[in-house]
């Protein structure tokens, strides 16, 4: 399986609705970050589900090595 890639070295603010699914790219690779565009299937790599319990701003992982993904849990700022 291959590694991701750095889409960004910071998270992306996105608002999300309170009970619409999300599927966060793993891979990096997605032309549609921080969302899945199927370009994981390349590579071997399958995205995060995410279920918004609430309508509100979260902060989706950008560089894909957060250990609490699909959230950013600032690992950005060690790379």
């Amino acid at each position: 399986m291959a590694e991701p890639v750095v889409a960004q070295k910071a998270p992306y603010a996105i608002e999300v609705e309170s009970g619409k699914t999300y599927f966060w790219c793993s891979c990096g690779r997605s032309e549609k970050q921080p969302f899945c565009d199927g370009a994981h299937k390349q590579v071997g790599m399958a995205p995060v589900k995410f279920q918004a319990d609430a309508t509100k701003t979260v902060y989706f992982c950008g560089c894909k090595s957060s250990a609490s993904k699909p959230f950013c849990d600032g690992t950005p700022t060690r790379l």
